[in-house]
Formats: C-alpha cells, structure tokens, sequence
C-alpha cells in the first residue's frame, strides 16, 4: 500500500501532533515523483485513521475538539500534496477549483470521522 511508509513513520512519534507531521513528512517524501488521486485518497484516509485511534485514546478532548483536529489534519495534507496530483495540463482549471475541492474534501473528512469512529474502536 502506497500508505505504509509514511504510517511507520507515524507509528514511530509518541504524540499526536509529532504523528501527524511524520506522516505527511514522509508522504511528502514519498510524493516527491508526483501522485495519483487514488494514492492521495489513501494516504487521507490512512491519515484520519491514524488521527481518530491516537485521539480516540484522549479523554480530555470533547469529540468535536478530536474531530477538528483530523480535519486540520487532513487541511494539512491537502495543502501539503494535492497540487502532486494533478496533471498540468488541468492546472489552471484547478487552480480555480482548488478551494471548493478542499472545501469538499475537509466536508467529507468531517462525515467520515463520525462513520469511521467505531470501525475503529471496534
């Protein structure tokens, strides 16, 4: 899985903000060729998993204080490795569509937190 790497390297940080940083550290890495938006939705979806099980661990943390926090987790690699997936040639039209397409993506990171929550308690 294109997302191992940058998860050992999380699994390896004792807090969550260090995680997080060793993560998309090494996706960055990782990233430094370009990459797909598969590979970019499964290392956002390895990303909110690794956030929801060290935050679901947290009990002095409301539940939407952790869930701010995956989102600004995953704000973090978007603006760190979305602009690697795009091909040039659809470069300007990105650039404008970058903003509702974070929008979108931080909307449905939100959703998924509350779905994904007891799969991984579970």
């Amino acid at each position: 899985m294109y997302a191992d790497a940058p998860l050992a390297k999380a699994s390896e940080s004792p807090f969550f903000g260090q995680k997080v940083l060793a993560c998309l550290d090494a996706a960055s890495e990782k990233a430094k060729d370009g990459l797909t938006w598969s590979e970019f939705g499964e290392l956002m979806l390895a990303l909110v998993r690794l956030s929801i099980t060290t935050l679901d661990a947290v009990h002095q943390m409301t539940g939407a204080e952790k869930k701010e926090m995956v989102v600004e987790a995953v704000a973090a690699l978007f603006d760190r490795l979305a602009d690697k997936a795009i091909p040039a040639v659809v470069w300007p039209v990105w650039v404008l569509a970058k903003p509702s397409i974070r929008a979108l993506i931080l909307s449905l990171t939100a959703g998924a937190v509350e779905v994904l929550l007891p799969m991984v308690r579970s």
